[in-house]
């Protein structure tokens, strides 16, 4: 962290992200990076966009027609995936909606995620890691001092969409990833490589962990294969559109029977837990700043809506961080002293510990060179 506090003066970033630089109008990197971004996103005028995911929704049908679907969607029970699954069943695609249950789902999640699959008539494929696997899982990662403890649910997310994209022969992953809501750039230390499966193994294997089994880790080198060889996409599909959280919510809670969450991220009652009070205490880090900065910039959320936001706690309610709070150390098998004692000791760098990071990032670098003198573009 800076030595002297700042705030940027069109976001909420602050000097709680190492990597932040201000220019001469008190503007951050972070929020100027997105703005250009954002705006190269959005310059094709409204009849150009639609045009072009016209295009792409024939090609998804194209590609997808005698199997059963033409899609895969990854569905978590929040905002984002949702509205994702329901604008493909109005294009007319024939998604598989794909979950995975790593024993955290809020019952408020597993509600939506049923509500909705069943008034849009798509399947559903949950994937179920034994609990017991993942418990010990995080008990290596707790031991281990990471920041990004949901390295495990990402990367076994990311898992399950491709082995359900492969294992049915269909091309296209259509996530709830975007630019409207999660574009701003994850500031350096925030999280860790989300392909990294020797991480997950090696940190497992230092604080005696289990093997992985029911966990289906996916490493960077087999991502790359799915996408360059074996050509799988996966697609930021809201992107394709324009995307408000507000009128999605709306909708999603007029016609679909959802129901919304305090904040962004919080269909889980460990990422909850984890981004409002294990992030802030033990890290200094409170990702609600990045999240309402991007709404800022994309004019979804005024600065001082987010301002204010911020001066409250992550939380509607103590009782709901108690009930939280006694709820995780009862499903980790802790007491009040082992949390207290785990956010006491230093943090340690995920680069401790086993990981393909560096490999990949040599060999990334390397093939994109490559692609740029043969005049191609990197696909991976």
């Amino acid at each position: 962290m800076n030595a002297a506090y700042r705030l940027c003066s069109r976001c909420v970033m602050d000097t709680s992200a190492g990597d932040i630089s201000f220019d001469a109008d008190g503007r951050c990197n972070y929020c100027v990076d997105f703005e250009q971004r954002y705006a190269r996103l959005t310059a094709p005028s409204a009849d150009e966009r639609a045009r072009t995911l016209a295009r792409f929704v024939e090609r998804v049908k194209r590609r997808g027609r005698g199997k059963p679907y033409d899609c895969v969607v990854g569905v978590s029970g929040g905002l984002d995936s949702s509205w994702t699954l329901v604008q493909a069943v109005r294009l007319g695609l024939r998604p598989l909606a794909a979950h995975m249950d790593n024993g955290w789902n809020s019952e408020l999640a597993q509600s939506n995620i049923e509500n909705l699959v069943k008034r849009l008539g798509v399947d559903l494929y949950t994937h179920v890691i034994d609990w017991n696997e993942y418990r010990a899982l995080m008990q290596s990662f707790f031991d281990a001092d990471v920041v990004d403890i949901e390295l495990l649910y990402d990367n076994a997310m990311l898992a399950v969409n491709y082995q359900q994209a492969v294992g049915r022969g269909v091309q296209f992953i259509l996530a709830g990833t975007n630019e409207a809501t999660e574009g701003m750039r994850m500031p350096t230390g925030w999280n860790w490589f989300k392909f990294d499966a020797r991480n997950i193994r090696g940190i497992s294997r230092r604080f005696a962990g289990p093997s992985l089994q029911s966990f289906p880790a996916i490493g960077a080198f087999r991502h790359f294969w799915y996408q360059t060889v074996r050509r799988y996409r996966w697609v930021s599909f809201l992107d394709f559109l324009d995307y408000a959280k507000a009128e999605a919510l709306r909708e999603l809670t007029g016609n679909f029977g959802y129901k919304p969450y305090p904040y962004k991220h919080y269909e889980s009652v460990f990422t909850r837990f984890y981004q409002a009070y294990i992030l802030p205490r033990k890290f200094g880090i409170d990702k609600r700043r990045l999240h309402l900065s991007t709404l800022i910039v994309t004019g979804q959320v005024r600065r001082d809506e987010a301002l204010e936001l911020l001066q409250g706690s992550p939380y509607p309610t103590p009782a709901e961080l108690e009930a939280d709070k006694a709820y995780f150390i009862k499903k980790m098998k802790w007491t009040e002293g082992d949390l207290e004692a785990y956010l006491r000791r230093p943090a340690k760098p995920h680069s401790m510990y086993p990981s393909e990071r560096a490999a990949w990032t040599q060999f990334a670098n390397a093939y994109g060179r490559l692609r740029r003198a043969v005049g191609a573009p990197l696909r991976a």
